[in-house]
């Protein structure tokens, strides 16, 4: 059997190693644009901040060790262009040598992740103009960062504050436009408030509400220019979001989500025949709005790739869904959501309740505590649970991995009350902090 896979990142290479591991005479072919396999995206904004020393450092496994340890041809500088369905075969350029390749498979597995979205600006082609996803992305940025003393982010998402922090930290000046009236737009605005509090009390620029039309310089650029004012820059990160990276497969027939993202059932298959899809190209689908969604975040990309190993050699798993769980680190804030915010749960018609509440990562008496600003969503009729944001210092990953867990089995809000969570004064109230909002709406419902 000849397994091909369209991508060396996570989803691909996490379906590789499964099928490595469980089907010893299984041929594997990937196929991968680039020249770094198998790295750690997320870590990328830390190597510009110089908190991870080298872009070497966020590689899981070299290119030679795919080869060599485990038989996988891992092929470098190979575009595919072209999925042919009826004649199973992939094709596409060999960028090196600008020749053309064919290959055919059994089971193909599509997981080419998603690329930057660049709006087609004015003078988008000057010299210090950036986007961050891959490695090379991060050289350059650092190898143009010499002469740089004021860093403009273009969007105000999770990518756009985690470089925000890291061009502080390295003493640039900061400044995010933002069109829409708040950063960080997967939370609700009374939420997103103390972002934009910690943003000013770190000296990071906030402009909102202005949409960026072009960008001006002779060579390389010096001012973005909105549509209600121009600013003076050395350096721009464009962070506005990424899409699907799906474009090659047009005239396939394969189903696509009105994102471009590849539609997958819970087995990761596509609507043909021996065709998989995983990742950040493929849609995620969402157990509180029970319908695909797309949250493109590694934790989901190396899951769902394992998946697709393991169903390509038929070995059947079932991909259970997400519930939309992230977290991130601006300064000395955590940055915590899962589930679904109010804009999300109105836009489903779903009739709910917000209990919000300030507490302590420990006991109140206990030197250290620190706060922590909450809020839970859940339904008015039978009070499950539909989500949570929680932004504070130390203790917002335990009680959002917490809540994502009771989202993930359909609790409510107070079977909270329920959960044997760990106590001691240095690390929890006797109560934690979802069980004290749990007893209190409670009380105010007697």
């Amino acid at each position: 059997m000849h397994y091909v896979i369209i991508g060396g990142d996570a989803a691909g290479m996490s379906a590789a190693m499964e099928i490595v591991r469980n089907d010893p005479d299984a041929r594997i072919t990937t196929l991968e644009k680039g020249h770094i396999y198998s790295y750690g995206q997320c870590g990328l904004p830390y190597v510009v901040g110089k908190q991870v020393v080298s872009s070497t450092d966020v590689i899981a496994r070299s290119v030679e060790m795919f080869r060599s340890k485990y038989g996988i041809d891992a092929k470098t500088g190979y575009e595919v262009t072209h999925v042919d369905p009826n004649n199973k075969t992939v094709s596409g350029n060999i960028l090196q040598t600008r020749d053309n390749f064919i290959l055919s498979y059994d089971r193909l597995l599509i997981a080419t992740g998603a690329t930057p979205v660049v709006p087609n600006w004015n003078g988008g082609h000057l010299l210090g103009i950036h986007t961050i996803k891959t490695i090379p992305n991060t050289e350059a940025i650092i190898a143009d960062l010499e002469n740089v003393q004021q860093v403009t982010i273009i969007g105000g998402g999770y990518i756009g504050l985690e470089m925000a922090e890291n061009f502080a930290s390295i003493g640039k000046k900061v400044r995010i436009i933002q069109r829409g009236d708040q950063l960080a737009g997967i939370f609700d605005h009374d939420i997103a408030c103390f972002i934009h509090e910690h943003a000013k009390a770190h000296n990071v620029e906030v402009i909102l509400n202005e949409e960026v039309q072009s960008f001006t310089g002779d060579t390389r650029v010096s001012d973005v220019r909105t549509d209600k004012g121009s600013y003076p820059t050395d350096l721009v990160l464009v962070a506005t979001g990424v899409k699907p990276t799906t474009g090659f497969l047009e005239g396939t027939g394969i189903q696509l989500h009105h994102n471009g993202a590849i539609i997958v059932n819970n087995f990761l298959e596509t609507n043909l025949d021996d065709i998989y899809a995983a990742g950040d190209c493929a849609t995620h689908f969402h157990r509180i709005k029970q319908l695909n969604d797309y949250i493109p975040l590694g934790t989901t990309a190396n899951k769902q790739g394992r998946i697709a190993g393991l169903n390509m050699i038929g070995q059947r798993n079932e991909f259970k869904g997400i519930v939309g769980t992230s977290i991130m680190k601006f300064f000395d804030l955590a940055l915590g959501k899962t589930g679904l915010s109010e804009k999300e749960a109105e836009q489903l018609g779903i009739s709910y309740d917000v209990h919000t509440q300030e507490a302590t990562d420990i006991a109140g008496y206990y030197p250290g505590k620190e706060t922590m600003h909450m809020k839970l969503i859940y339904r008015k009729d039978d009070q499950q649970l539909l989500g949570g944001q929680i932004i504070g210092g130390n203790g917002v990953d335990k009680r959002i991995d917490v809540l994502a867990t009771a989202l993930y089995h359909h609790m409510t809000f107070s079977e909270l009350l329920d959960l044997d969570l760990a106590y001691a004064p240095p690390f929890n109230g006797v109560w934690d902090p979802l069980q004290q909002m749990a007893k209190r709406n409670t009380t105010q419902k007697i």
